[in-house]
């Protein structure tokens, strides 16, 4: 296969991912570095990330939970502290009147709610992709590709396919472009069975680099995630209806 036939399998192969693992790290504009591992299913959305900025004064990393569109945040000692020592807020995007759909960026969580899986399809848009090497990632052999995509790239390879695989593909490229982001060096390492294993986006926005570097554990395995339990959770919608009364 030639590289823009394999980037090209591995990124068909993503559309049938339905629940993933993956472990992220890197540098992100605006956070600074972090570190987060991660267990998501796309239908139903739900999502349970533990991150750590470690840039930033924290005590340990912060835990978001995302259930039936509503987005929990806790594990943290010094937040257990703030809220009398309740260790989760709930954020309630319609009870909130923010937004019918979950929109974690509003929350300061960035693109949490977004599946790794439709970035990793990103190199398809590139016209320059090259072999680098073979290299094993967590103990799989794979094949190293590079190359570089700018926006309008992206964009133009977003045409066709299904509806909800675009969308998916839209939403995370948005992602991106509001950190102004304008083009990226991509890197796709890919296993045997053509499937991404782990890929890393480079590129400078507005507020500084990113360069970010997602490793996918576990593929299509059973993912289960759990509200925290009511009695350790502050809302955040009743608390301001409470301070409004």
């Amino acid at each position: 296969m030639t590289p823009a036939a394999a980037v090209a399998k591995a990124a068909k192969n993503s559309e049938a991912i339905t629940s993933l693992r993956y472990r992220m790290a890197g540098k992100v504009p605006g956070a600074g570095r972090i570190s987060a591992e991660a267990a998501m299913s796309v239908k139903p959305q739900a999502m349970s990330m533990k991150m750590t900025a470690l840039d930033q004064a924290t005590n340990g990393p912060v835990e978001i939970r995302l259930v039936d569109k509503v987005m929990y945040i806790g594990g943290n000692a010094s937040l257990t502290k703030e809220m009398g020592g309740k260790s989760w807020i709930k954020f309630d995007m319609s009870a909130l009147g923010a937004d019918k759909e979950l929109n974690t960026s509003q929350l300061g969580a960035g693109q949490t709610d977004q599946n790794p899986a439709a970035s990793s399809a990103f190199l398809t848009g590139s016209k320059d992709v090259k072999k680098v090497g073979t290299e094993t990632v967590e103990g799989v052999k794979t094949t190293h590709y590079r190359g570089t995509v700018t926006v309008d790239q992206l964009k133009a390879s977003l045409k066709g396919g299904s509806k909800a695989v675009r969308e998916q593909r839209e939403k995370a490229l948005e992602g991106y472009e509001k950190l102004g982001v304008d083009s990226f060096t991509m890197d796709m390492w890919i296993d045997g069975k053509n499937h991404t294993k782990q890929f890393r986006m480079r590129g400078d926005a507005d507020k500084g680099p990113l360069d970010l570097t997602i490793t996918f554990l576990g593929i299509n395995e059973p993912v289960k995630v759990t509200a925290p339990p009511a009695k350790d959770t502050a809302d955040l919608a009743q608390m301001m209806k409470d301070a409004q009364g």
